[in-house]
């Protein structure tokens, strides 16, 4: 297998880096953008070829990984599509988390496997993901072929290769965003809550680091715990009254508090009491 990547950004450069480390052959990388090549020389050495032509990386490799911004995959792919000849036997993979392996199109009408592989992690720098790849899920969909490509490609980039359905990504990638993503945004939100008296943030990192522990071993409907889970309606109804000057905020912790009524209301904790009560209370706000 000889790759080659289109896109030297953090994560064309991370998976280029790992999969070199355990001996896959990474042919080259490609990139417009001067800066962005230079980035990956630093990672990947002297005998990779740097080059601004997609079709360059195309020719000599084999498999090739669009490791670009998802809003850009399309256009590339028939960009590549419109110059190349025929693509018979050349595999193809995206590494878009949201779409699935269908904007890859252009190139199976030219005769090319088509997938997407995409790594479940945070990416804020290149080293960070170099170091955290190894023990990161990777998931993959795609043709026949192209699965069977990917989940060796995946074996060489992560700790665990699944396969999902190409119609399935957007539900796969929704997940993703209420994770990592929009836990980023909670914990801003908690955030303004503590400067309004004053706190930082460092404080509270033991308790999400405890909340995240019990998480991972009791999984997250056996790890809520508060005021909701206990039925407790005035210490609910004191914190949406301190939000009055908060409406975002308010707006924030009405919806997750919902959720975790739901949650209670599934593990059974509340009685019929504390539950009508709890449900008088969110639907007066």
């Amino acid at each position: 297998m000889k790759i080659g990547i289109v896109g030297a950004g953090k994560v064309g450069i991370s998976l280029g880096y790992v999969l070199r480390s355990n001996g896959v052959h990474v042919v080259g990388i490609s990139d417009v953008t001067p800066r962005a090549l230079d980035a990956a020389r630093e990672f990947l050495g002297i005998d990779t070829l740097y080059t601004d032509d997609n079709l360059q990386i195309v020719n000599s490799s084999d498999t090739i990984a669009i490791a670009i911004q998802d809003r850009l995959i399309g256009e590339a792919a028939q960009s590549i599509a419109d110059k190349a000849g025929d693509l018979a036997g050349k595999l193809f993979f995206h590494t878009s988390g949201a779409d699935s392996s269908s904007v890859l199109e252009p190139l199976k009408k030219k005769g090319a496997h088509v997938g997407s592989l995409h790594p479940l992690q945070t990416f804020p720098d290149i080293e960070s993901a170099i170091n955290v790849l190894p023990d990161t899920s990777i998931f993959i969909e795609g043709d026949d072929k192209a699965r069977d490509a990917l989940r060796f490609i995946g074996e060489n980039l992560g700790a665990k290769v699944y396969v999902i359905a190409g119609e399935d990504k957007v539900y796969y990638h929704l997940a993703a965003v209420f994770v990592c993503n929009l836990f980023s945004a909670l914990m801003q939100a908690g955030a303004g809550v503590m400067k309004k008296i004053d706190i930082d943030f460092e404080p509270f990192l033991p308790i999400i680091r405890a909340t995240m522990k019990n998480i991972e071993t009791k999984g997250p409907l056996a790890a809520l715990t508060g005021p909701i889970v206990r039925g407790d309606d005035k210490t609910v109804s004191s914190h949406l009254e301190a939000m009055s000057d908060m409406p975002l905020h308010k707006e924030i912790y009405l919806a997750l508090s919902k959720m975790a009524f739901q949650m209670a209301k599934e593990r059974g904790t509340l009685d019929s009491g504390q539950a009508d009560a709890m449900k008088r209370l969110f639907d007066n706000s």
